[in-house]
């Protein structure tokens, strides 16, 4: 069984910066062929992909967090990051570690709370 936990999430006041991590575990998963993803979804509203970095290290970037953010990924540790600078309290969100690969097979993490103070 593969299981994704987020880790990271806080109070943190504006303009501050905080790291997100994203540990896989459980077999079978090859993080290798695994797009990773961060996606975050605020109340009343629907997720949304903040950041995604494919197997080869191509990252995307949703507009909002251009600048920001930096998502990275550690091979050896099966690992997912999200380096937030500079938040404010529309970044206010649970964040969500996904895993998706070539054939559509996905999970996705129990999330992590961000919260942004003015």
């Amino acid at each position: 069984q593969v299981q994704l936990v987020e880790s990271g999430g806080k109070l943190v006041q504006a303009g501050g910066s905080l790291k997100l991590t994203c540990t896989v575990s459980g077999k079978p998963f090859i993080f290798n062929l695994y797009t990773m993803a961060w996606y975050r979804q605020a109340p009343g509203h629907q997720r949304e992909l903040v950041a995604d970095i494919s197997p080869v290290g191509s990252k995307t970037y949703a507009d909002s967090v251009k600048g920001r953010y930096t998502i990275s990924r550690h091979y050896g540790e099966d690992k997912l990051y999200l380096n937030m600078n500079d938040v404010n309290p529309e970044d206010t969100a649970v964040y969500y570690c996904n895993a998706r690969a070539d054939d559509g097979e996905q999970f996705w993490g129990q999330g992590t709370q961000v919260t942004v103070s003015s």
